[in-house]
């Protein structure tokens, strides 16, 4: 198992309705980083920013699937698989709801020291579409002061 390492963590989100598609806002975050095997894994805390101050959220990125993992005050476990749709449950501390999110494609270039990943998904909850989305992440070592 590697080290963690320290990393930056950049995040744009980008929504696409009704073939128009808006600016997305950019989160860039420190966090950690490690590869194991063909397993990278990384994590962040959220902030007030987010909305969802005080949850920890993972990405395990596998050669087959993408998965998010949200603990916390919001708790989630999302997988992103291309071509197939997962359902899962959104906690909150509003209530809890059943979604799901179909995969139209992932692209990741992951390495020992980080890399990109694009994955462009459809969430929906009760079987109406709710958003399209495009999430762009690059992951980079934290420069050494």
């Amino acid at each position: 198992m590697d080290m963690d390492k320290d990393v930056l963590i950049a995040i744009k989100g980008m929504q696409e309705l009704d073939g128009l598609s808006g600016e997305g806002d950019e989160l860039v975050t420190p966090g950690t980083y490690s590869m194991d095997g063909n397993i990278a894994r990384f994590s962040y805390m959220e902030s007030e920013l987010t909305g969802m101050e005080g949850t920890k959220t993972t990405f395990e990125v596998r050669p087959s699937h993408v998965s998010l993992i949200r603990e916390g005050t919001v708790n989630a476990q999302m997988i992103f698989e291309q071509g197939k749709k997962h359902f899962f449950m959104y906690e909150t501390p509003f209530g809890a709801f059943t979604m799901g999110v179909s995969t139209n494609s992932i692209k990741s270039k992951m390495n020992d020291s980080g890399g990109d990943i694009e994955i462009r998904c459809m969430i929906d909850m009760e079987n109406s579409v709710i958003s399209r989305n495009v999430f762009r992440i690059n992951v980079r070592e934290t420069p050494i002061q």
